[in-house]
């Protein structure tokens, strides 16, 4: 596979849409300061589309999430439908709770966020000022991407809103972000598990429902549909691959979204079963006094927990050295530490050790 089919393929793969015109995907990614240079199209105005109908989406995705739906009669198979009455609609949000919500699933840092876990920066394409000042590790480069992305399907689509707004809720995930925590997001979960051998999940995405009469492949665990309304309406499937020497996993949605997180589910409780998960330990090879303020600051860096706190207080001995006391703080951890010595700097190598210790060995516990 070269380099062109290479993107073409995981950036599809991520998102769930497979591009018509192949050049509306490239043009995504290239930025402005490239056809300065080179000419050509770039992805501002791609941008401008993909503003709008992200804010679009997100509207959708709010008002089915907290309205009633006034389109339910025509989910249901004509003989089963009962004749209702036209009704208001209603939402449990206010619209200032909703514009909020939507603010937070909209902001720069949520979609730069997004960009980073489907590792979308390394196909950027730049001019020499953007490279040399490293520009795709900046936010608004990667929110810039996520407008562009959306806005190349909406015109590859011809403005259809069913398949942007799949597409919308794959990339955005909305549900980690409103749902605050109240169900585990096992979509990040192995984006997680999987940035820690440094590649990304593979996902494939079909509009077909389960079927009995579909051989199943032993390579492949499926999670079969629970109930009657899930068997009839669950018309999206999400096949996906985390590593080559383990299974793949196959579920089915309402939405490409919801099977992504069937699928993810499936995944994590059989990584859970094999204890194939990756743990705070396995992020340091060997903790050691010397390197321990580094190797606490790593640990911080990826998301355990705050970046420590030292407290200093000098003071002296009979003879009129030094003595430096130094404390070690963690916000979220309850223990503190803290060590003495003449040099400021080797007493707090020393009470990071401690705290490096303590939290390897009981974080998980935290």
């Amino acid at each position: 596979m070269d380099k062109k089919e290479y993107f073409e393929t995981v950036v599809q793969n991520q998102i769930g849409y497979e591009f018509k015109n192949q050049k509306l995907l490239r043009q995504a990614f290239v930025r402005k300061s490239y056809t300065e240079e080179n000419g050509g199209e770039n992805n501002e105005v791609l941008e401008f589309v993909g503003d709008t109908v992200l804010s679009a989406s997100v509207m959708r995705y709010l008002t089915t999430k907290y309205g009633n739906d006034l389109h339910i009669q025509e989910k249901i198979p004509a003989g089963f439908r009962v004749p209702q009455e036209p009704e208001e609609f209603h939402s449990e949000k206010t619209e200032g709770e909703l514009t909020r919500i939507k603010q937070k699933l909209v902001e720069k840092k949520t979609l730069a966020m997004r960009i980073d876990e489907m590792g979308f920066t390394e196909f950027l394409i730049m001019g020499k000022g953007d490279i040399e000042q490293n520009m795709a590790e900046q936010p608004s480069v990667k929110e810039d991407l996520f407008e562009a992305i959306l806005g190349a399907v909406a015109l590859d689509t011809n403005y259809d809103y069913e398949i942007i707004q799949n597409v919308a809720e794959v990339m955005l995930r909305p549900d980690s972000i409103v749902d605050n925590g109240e169900e585990a997001d096992y979509v990040r979960l192995i984006y997680e598990w999987d940035e820690s051998f440094g590649c990304i999940p593979y996902f494939r995405y079909k509009n077909e429902r389960y079927s009995l009469y579909i051989p199943s492949s032993p390579e492949v665990i499926e999670v079969v549909p629970q109930g009657r309304y899930y068997l009839t309406n669950a018309n999206h499937s999400c096949e996906m691959s985390i590593r080559n020497d383990l299974p793949r996993f196959k579920a089915y949605g309402l939405s490409k979204n919801e099977a992504r997180k069937i699928a993810c589910k499936a995944a994590y409780d059989y990584l859970v079963e094999h204890d194939l998960l990756f743990t705070i330990r396995d992020e340091i090879d060997e903790p050691s006094i010397e390197m321990a303020i580094n190797q606490l600051e790593i640990l911080a860096r990826r998301g355990y927990f705050s970046i420590p706190r030292y407290d200093y207080t000098e003071s002296h001995d009979e003879d009129g050295n030094p003595i430096w006391h130094v404390e070690c703080h963690i916000d979220e951890i309850d223990v503190e530490f803290d060590s003495e010595s003449s040099s400021k700097k080797q007493a707090k190598k020393e009470v990071a050790f401690e705290m490096l210790q303590y939290v390897l060995d009981n974080y998980e516990e935290e």
